[in-house]
């Protein structure tokens, strides 16, 4: 670290087991464990590195964020989407079974609170990928044809 460099994977290393150590025991010595991540700063490093290295000390200070509490939509959502992984069957009947999936997941998306809508219509990503897959296969499936 002579070179006024953070080494960027070191000081990750150390402040994610840092922060780990602070959030998982009561009575962590947030200042120790700050003060040790500043001793991986060189005091010649940049203004730049000085900056983010510094929000992210300054974070082990700050409670972490309560889990998301998601709506029943959400969760209804999930399940649908789940449920599409289960299907045995033939290929139409899978890929039909994944368009109707993502066809009640986007209907469930449109009565869900905003803040959410986003993250349940990203559920139909995967299940557009996986039908894509069933229609036009990217390796070789083993059956003749």
């Amino acid at each position: 670290m002579d070179d006024g460099k953070v080494e960027v994977a070191v000081f990750n290393e150390a402040f994610y087991e840092a922060r780990e150590r602070v959030w998982s025991s009561e009575g962590a010595d947030v200042a120790a464990e700050q003060a040790g991540l500043r001793a991986l700063v060189p005091e010649d490093a940049s203004e730049s590195e000085r900056g983010w290295t510094g929000q992210l000390i300054a974070s082990l200070g700050e409670s972490p964020a309560p889990p998301r509490q998601w709506s029943e939509y959400y969760h209804q959502a999930g399940a649908v989407h789940a449920a599409a992984y289960q299907v045995d069957g033939t290929v139409e009947e899978k890929i039909a079974a994944l368009e109707e999936a993502r066809r009640r997941i986007w209907e469930v998306s449109g009565e869900a609170p905003s803040d959410e809508e986003i993250h349940i219509k990203a559920m139909t990503r995967v299940l557009k990928h996986l039908e894509r897959e069933l229609r036009d296969p990217t390796f070789p499936t083993g059956e003749s044809g």
